[in-house]
């Protein structure tokens, strides 16, 4: 089974750093991009950080120059440094994936809707 587990998250005062990161398991031949989404309560979930496996990187403009998407091909990783954080930055972080990955039965599976449960960040103020 495939799948992307986050780990990381939790209370940090405004102004402060906090990392979190996401492993990726399974018959994963191969991972075009992984990426860090939020949802903040009554927002919708956004796009925060992206990491392709060719080394290029996107970021929101909300968290450009604060927040740093890094990935590990080898560990099949991605890692979000986040810095200055502000109160507005609270939110439910999502580790997502662009994947291709084998199932148990054999099939080629190519997807980009592979997501892990979800890590709370907290930014009091």
């Amino acid at each position: 089974q495939v799948k992307l587990v986050e780990s990381g998250g939790g209370s940090v005062q405004a102004g402060g750093s906090h990392r979190l990161s996401c492993a990726a398991s399974g018959r994963i031949f191969h991972i075009t991009s992984m990426n860090w989404y939020r949802q903040a309560p009554g927002k919708q979930r956004e796009l925060v950080a992206a990491a392709t496996s060719s080394g290029s990187t996107n970021y929101a403009d909300s968290v450009k120059g604060r927040f740093t998407i890094s990935r590990d091909n080898a560990k099949r990783t991605a890692d979000l440094q986040m810095n200055s954080l502000k109160p507005e930055d609270t939110a439910v972080y999502y580790c997502n994936a662009d994947l291709t990955y084998q199932t148990e039965e054999g099939t080629v599976v190519a997807t980009k809707d592979l997501w892990g449960q979800g890590t709370q960040v907290t930014v009091s103020s």
